[in-house]
């Protein structure tokens, strides 16, 4: 057990605002080795006036891309040491393995890359003309228009799954120009924090560091949010998270106060009989399925959790054999690193086990993986790299099962997707990939939209 772990003392959180890091014990939060004490959060100082427009209004996008680049720079070589204290400290409160936190931090700064910020622009807003100014358009009764997809004012509520949300969030809200205040999640204290200090040592008084906050407050609390949580003072609402922080979220939301929200999802595979022409065939699926269902250790919305094969049964207990084995597997996005069943799974799979005319499973709850085979998807909600297979006659008898909570559908062979994406698309899922693809890029759509188009707040000037 390390010093971190054997503390008592609350650990101390910082503030970031506005380039400014606030350091000043407050109120404490938690118990034991999960304590911690952050600043007093006072609402006037997370606010930009509207009197005054955005500090990045003017500044060139070409300006911004510079100094992103130079935030990413110096978090891969992160002489101050934020990013190692933020993973040292993470390794102790945060349920993911320490080794998948270490390659997670490695990976963020992937998203500071000047031709990613260039497709970003591009592809969500058609161009910087409206960014770095008016652009001019005709409508089609003649009238002269200019558009500019102005600087907005956004509150930011972050998930806490993964350390790479407040890099993205600072990524994507620099180039939209607008103030940002990024509400940090109670299961990652550290890595938003550790990005904005280094945007600050980076850029110390430029406009773009003093268009970000970040702060801790307990979710929904009503001497805070309702202060806050105004179209006086901002214009939008990003949450992410599950239903209870959506929830929340929604009961702030009013006329000029607008909700984007990336809601909680759950993902699905769906494999065809050409899987099972071969046990190569069949071992080469399964260490595809395993990767997408362990992004995250199966803490991210895009993992998969239930996987529909076109098989018999005595086929598709071949394929959970073989996938059984590969959930345990060290990978780019998950840790070999033991992931315990939670409790409550346990009780159910323990409750399968007695009804083998029906169920089977194969692994135990030690945490290297967990697979069931059902007529039909389990009632509860696979997870701690438990996957549920379902055999059926045809995929398209599979998307019966597809609603607006399925965000990404992996499906296998890719010569399979053209029939199926129409029809998981009418059912409400927003992402169609190729199984072992499920990990996502920024620059495509995301939860359905694509969120700095969303972001932004359109003015037109019109003749």
């Amino acid at each position: 057990m390390t010093a971190l772990a054997e503390t008592q003392t609350p650990v101390q959180i910082d503030h970031v605002i506005k380039g400014e890091t606030i350091s000043t014990p407050g109120t404490v939060f938690g118990s034991g080795v999960h304590a911690f004490t952050t600043p007093p959060v006072d609402p006037n100082e997370l606010v930009w006036s509207r009197t005054e427009q955005p500090p990045l209004a003017d500044t060139p996008l070409e300006e911004i891309m510079d100094v992103l680049e130079a935030v990413g720079d110096r978090l891969t070589r992160d002489t101050a040491g934020y990013l190692a204290e933020a993973l040292e400290r993470n390794a102790v409160t945060n349920p993911l393995p320490r080794d998948l936190l270490e390659r997670a931090y490695k990976s963020f700064v992937r998203v500071f890359n000047r031709d990613l910020m260039n497709y970003l622009v591009d592809t969500e807003l058609g161009g910087r003309d409206a960014i770095d100014g008016w652009r001019e358009t005709t409508s089609p009764s003649g009238r002269s228009v200019r558009l500019r997809a102005y600087p907005p004012r956004i509150v930011h509520v972050l998930a806490g799954n993964g350390p790479g949300t407040s890099a993205q969030t600072l990524v994507r809200g620099a180039l939209v120009k607008g103030v940002h205040l990024l509400k940090m999640p109670s299961n990652d204290l550290f890595s938003t924090p550790a990005v904005l200090k280094t945007l600050a040592k980076t850029a110390p008084g430029h406009p773009i560091t003093k268009s970000f906050s970040t702060a801790y407050w307990r979710g929904g609390d009503e001497t805070i949010e309702p202060l806050l949580f105004r179209p006086q003072y901002f214009d939008k609402l990003v949450a992410w998270g599950g239903e209870a922080a959506i929830r929340n979220a929604v009961k702030h939301i009013g006329p000029g106060f607008e909700l984007i929200s990336f809601d909680p999802k759950t993902s699905i595979s769906m494999i065809g009989r050409e899987a099972f022409e071969s046990d190569a065939s069949i071992q080469a699926v399964a260490d595809l399925a395993a990767n997408d269902a362990t992004i995250l250790n199966q803490q991210a919305c895009v993992s998969s959790r239930i996987q529909f094969v076109e098989a018999s049964q005595e086929d598709a207990d071949r394929f959970c054999e073989a996938l059984a084995v590969r959930l345990g597997t060290e990978r780019a996005f998950s840790s070999a690193a033991p992931w315990p069943v939670p409790q409550d799974i346990r009780e159910e799979v323990d409750g399968l086990r007695m009804l083998e005319d029906f169920y089977r499973v194969w692994g135990d709850y030690e945490g290297a993986g967990l697979v069931i085979r059902s007529d039909e998807p389990v009632d509860f909600h696979p997870d701690g790299k438990v996957v549920n297979v379902v055999p059926v006659e045809n995929l398209a008898d599979a998307a019966q099962h597809v609603t607006v909570a399925t965000q990404t559908v992996g499906v296998w062979p890719r010569e399979r997707k053209a029939a199926l994406r129409d029809i998981l698309a009418a059912r409400g899922t927003q992402r169609v990939v190729t199984l072992g693809s499920a990990p996502p890029e920024l620059g495509l759509p995301h939860d359905g939209f694509y969120p700095m188009q969303r972001f932004v707040r359109w003015v037109n000037d019109e003749d």
